[in-house]
Parts: structure tokens; C-alpha cells; sequence
């Protein structure tokens, strides 16, 4: 099958693209819900209000890569081509994605649903968590060290099986540390 190479291209409203590398194109409203990206290749892209719920990403390059608003649910970001993963993510819903063991140091994620989210063993070293819901959110030999935790909320992280040094939280979070203690916190 030929790759197709597309640059500084607008795709609004599509359900399928023709697999190739994509360098610096965005993409509004597209609809990508269970399409196969299996080897395609985004550089320096954008998503927006795109649907890409329960897609496969085997092998998919995403470099410098931003979603916003959109619909991520179940996704294997863990299958991806790792080589020079980059994204950020702002207002989406990522609900049962997997991030395994990926390397996704200073990682953006702005007003984000991360409810059961798998992060065990993820390099999330100077990651930001803005205002995201973590409910259920797997901590597990994850490297969280100087993440931004401040107004993330409803995580349970425990610090004995975490690398937690120099991480971000407020007074308010500390109850989602303390969790794995079954102790009882007033506020």
C-alpha cells in the first residue's frame, strides 16, 4: 500500500483519511470513531471536536501533536510508535485510554476526563494536570516527579509505589495521597 504525504492541509468533517504522513494539517469536527491508524504519521498537528473513540493506534506516530475538545474514550496510546511522542490534550475525554510505560515527560492535559485511565509505569516527569478528573486513574510505578497536580482532582496515588519527589499538589488533594492509609481526613 503507498503512503500518501500531506502538508498544511484543513480536513473538516471526514470519517476515514488515506494513510500516509500528515505534517502540519488540522483536522475540525472529523468523526474517526474506530477507524484503524495503524502506521500513520502525525507531525504538528491539530485535532479539534474530532471523535476518535475506540480507534487503533498501532504503530500511529503522533509528534507535536494537540487535541482539544475531542472524544478519546478507549484508547491504546500504549500501541503508538514511540519514537518522538509528543502530545497535549485540552478539554478532551480520554476515559479507559491506556498510556503504559510510555514516555510522556512535561505532557499537557487542560480540563480532561482521565476517569480509569492506566498510567502505571508512565514517565509523567514536569506533566501538568489542569483542572482533570482522575477518578480511577492508575498510578503504579508511574514517575510523577515535578508533575502539576495543584487542581487535578478525585486521584488516588500512592507515594510507596510512585516516584512522587518534587510533585505538585494542593491541600485539598492531599486526601487522594493519604487514601491507601484508610484513614479518616477532616476538612
Amino acid at each position: 500500500m503507498q503512503e500518501h504525504y500531506f502538508t498544511d492541509k484543513h480536513f473538516d468533517k471526514l470519517e476515514q483519511l488515506e494513510i500516509g504522513e500528515y505534517d502540519q494539517c488540522s483536522f475540525q469536527n472529523c468523526n474517526f470513531s474506530s477507524f484503524d491508524f495503524s502506521n500513520f504519521s502525525f507531525n504538528d498537528c491539530s485535532f479539534q471536536g474530532c471523535n476518535f473513540s475506540l480507534a487503533t493506534l498501532t504503530k500511529t506516530a503522533f509528534r507535536d501533536t494537540h487535541f482539544k475538545d475531542c472524544k478519546m474514550l478507549g484508547l491504546r496510546f500504549d500501541s503508538c510508535n514511540i519514537f518522538g511522542l509528543s502530545f497535549s490534550f485540552d478539554t478532551c475525554q480520554l476515559d479507559h485510554s491506556s498510556f503504559y510505560k510510555l514516555k510522556m515527560k512535561q505532557t499537557q492535559f487542560k480540563h480532561c476526563q482521565l476517569v480509569a485511565v492506566d498510567f502505571t509505569e508512565t514517565d509523567l516527569s514536569s506533566a501538568v494536570f489542569d483542572q482533570c478528573n482522575l477518578d480511577q486513574a492508575t498510578f503504579d510505578k508511574s514517575l510523577l516527579e515535578k508533575a502539576d497536580f495543584r487542581t487535578a482532582y478525585q486521584y488516588t496515588i500512592n507515594p510507596e509505589h510512585n516516584r512522587i519527589k518534587k510533585a505538585k499538589f494542593s491541600a485539598t488533594g492531599l486526601a487522594g495521597l493519604l487514601a491507601h492509609y484508610d484513614i479518616e481526613i477532616d476538612t
